[in-house]
Order: structure tokens, then C-alpha cells, then sequence
């Protein structure tokens, strides 16, 4: 998608911006407007997070509905919700993968068989691997990860770092200099207010 963007914008950096910035909020643009799902996003709060003039906004509109391969994918753009800020509140963990481009296909089908092989129950996957972006993935899971498909994970090939997002804090102990374990403090304050 950034290759489509550069080639329509590459004379256009402001506009190539707030090009961006949509794609990647999932905000689509549809009769001279930006919406976010069904719902009308105002042009000056754009312009002000996005730090591009009112103009330049419109201009991007207007472009985007000129250039029909444009229009095809930016009218059709939505956001994605997700589990992963909420998983640790919920009890829930995110293996957060950091991988390398050249194994990124391999790296997440390991993953996914280790998983199912040992029966951790997997609620959302979410990927990306962009040209231009380090190369993710985030797997919610079920409840917890067990410490030893953990220490599996890190001997396979394919994973630049590991970051474990938990709701235990007694799972630092498994960090190295390969993996990270972050756990959350919500959670475990929570659990001292219950006990």
C-alpha cells in the first residue's frame, strides 16, 4: 500500500501525510468527507493531529475521489478493532513477535502449529508486514502461555525479539536478552485489592 501511495503522491508530501495517516486509522473518504466507519470525522481535528493545514485536507479529498484507483481503496478503508490493549486487563496475554522479512511466512505458521500443538486457545492474530515497517505479529491468547511453549517459541528460527504482555508479574523471571516480558499493573493491582 505505501508503494501505491508513494507513486500517486510523490509530488505531493503534505498530501501523501494525511494519505497515510488515514490508511492507517482506517478512516475512509466517501462524498467529500472523511469517515470513521459510518461516522464524519471533523477536518480541523485532523488537520490539528495530523499538523497539516484545513487546505491541504480538502485537497488530499478531493485528489483521492479524482484518482479512481484511489477512491476504489479509500472509500472502502475501515479500522480494525482489536483485543490486544485490553487482552492483560481481561486475564488474557499478547505475544507480541518482532520478526525478520525473510522468515516473517514461516515464522508465523511455526508459531501457529506450536500453539495448536499444545493447546493454547488463540482468540485474535493480527499481522502486518509492510515494505517500510518492522514485522509483526500479535497473538491474543486465551488465558495464559504457558512458560514452556514460551521458551519454544524463542528457539525458533525467524524472531528478531519476543514481548510477552501479561497480567502475571511473577513471568518477569523468564526475560532475557531475547525476549521481554511486560506485564500489566492494573491487573495486578486488581488482584492485591481482591486478596
Amino acid at each position: 500500500m505505501m508503494l501505491i501511495l508513494e507513486a500517486y503522491f510523490k509530488n505531493y508530501p503534505a498530501r501523501r501525510k494525511v494519505a497515510e495517516f488515514l490508511f492507517e486509522n482506517g478512516l475512509s473518504v466517501k462524498k467529500g468527507r472523511i469517515y470513521l466507519r459510518n461516522v464524519e470525522v471533523p477536518i480541523s481535528e485532523l488537520s490539528r493531529i495530523i499538523g497539516v493545514n484545513r487546505k491541504i485536507i480538502y485537497h488530499t479529498i478531493d485528489y483521492i475521489e479524482k484518482t479512481y484507483p484511489l477512491k476504489l481503496i479509500f472509500e472502502k478503508l475501515n479500522p480494525l478493532p482489536s483485543l490486544i490493549d485490553v487482552a492483560p486487563i481481561m486475564g488474557w496475554e499478547v505475544l507480541e513477535l518482532e520478526l525478520e522479512k525473510e522468515h516473517y511466512t514461516q515464522a508465523i505458521s511455526e508459531v501457529l502449529t506450536l500453539l495448536g500443538t499444545n493447546g493454547v486457545s488463540v482468540m485474535e492474530i493480527f499481522s502486518r508486514n509492510l515494505r517500510r515497517e518492522e514485522s509483526r505479529a500479535y497473538v491474543v491468547i486465551d488465558g495464559t502461555l504457558p512458560v514452556e511453549v514460551f521458551v519454544k517459541i524463542k528457539d525458533l528460527p525467524g524472531f528478531k525479539k519476543l514481548i510477552l504482555h501479561t497480567p502475571e508479574k511473577d513471568k518477569e523471571r523468564y526475560v532475557c536478552t531475547y525476549c521481554e516480558v511486560k506485564y500489566c499493573p492494573k491487573r495486578v493491582l486488581i488482584e492485591k485489592m481482591e486478596a
